[in-house]
């Protein structure tokens, strides 16, 4: 719940019509024509992506390299390429609308990791993607009456083995059970990863959980549904 003093600032943001706000060192916009009103609100509290914020402090060091998928509005991929450098930082966003302030983000902040508008599968190839005006909930599960738009995606495999990655951030709304099983993750030594229980089930979850176990991850800390796993100290 977000404290009183930050419901103090959002609504003085809200009365001054805040286009920008900073959050742990990255400017985002709040510009209404481009961003969601959950998404604005969130930062408005400084409550947006605040479990990933905790568990990126704690998990990206300094000389790691970043693969995030579910890119959002940027703010995460800056919020690594603060620690690690924006050469080290590639992310991947499967929701076409989300290019453009992406990108204005980036341009915000003097930083431009590098982007892929595509999605990241199990197997890659072109998939069914449902954007959401709630761009939280946007996802290749059917969520909240989504638009349906056909995307490219790549194999989580071919995109390690390119990128070669210590680190992976993913946030993206249940697909994480498929994608995550369907590799042994060379070369990962931390993942920080937001789970959906509520999406893909209990089940499935725990599914999840095993495969990690097995590959050697253990649960390091969990803040709300995200954690963070390690492998290797």
């Amino acid at each position: 719940m977000a404290s009183p003093f930050r419901n103090l600032k959002s609504a003085f943001r809200r009365l001054t019509g805040a286009k920008t706000v900073t959050l742990d060192g990255v400017t985002v916009t709040t510009d209404p024509a481009v961003v969601s009103r959950q998404v604005r609100s969130g930062i408005f509290k400084e409550t947006y992506e605040e479990p990933e914020r905790i568990l990126i402090r704690e998990g990206v060091r300094a000389g790691d390299r970043v693969l995030e998928v579910g890119g959002g509005v940027g703010f995460v991929s800056l919020l690594c390429a603060r620690i690690v450098g924006a050469d080290n930082v590639l992310t991947y966003e499967a929701n076409p609308s989300m290019q453009k302030v992406i990108r204005a983000n980036y341009a915000l902040n003097g930083l431009e990791p590098r982007l892929r508008g595509r999605a990241l599968t199990a197997k890659g190839g072109e998939v069914t993607f449902f954007v959401n005006d709630n761009i939280i909930s946007s996802s290749v599960y059917e969520r909240d009456g989504g638009r349906a738009v056909t995307v490219p995606s790549d194999a989580i495999d071919a995109a390690l083995a390119e990128w070669k990655p210590t680190v992976l951030v993913m946030d993206v709304e249940g697909a994480e059970v498929d994608i995550l099983t369907a590799s042994t993750l060379p070369g990962l030594r931390r993942i920080v990863l937001e789970l959906h229980p509520h999406v893909v089930g209990a089940d499935a979850v725990a599914r999840l959980r095993a495969h990690l176990s097995g590959l050697g991850f253990h649960e390091v800390r969990a803040v709300q549904k995200s954690s963070l796993f390690s492998r290797g100290g």
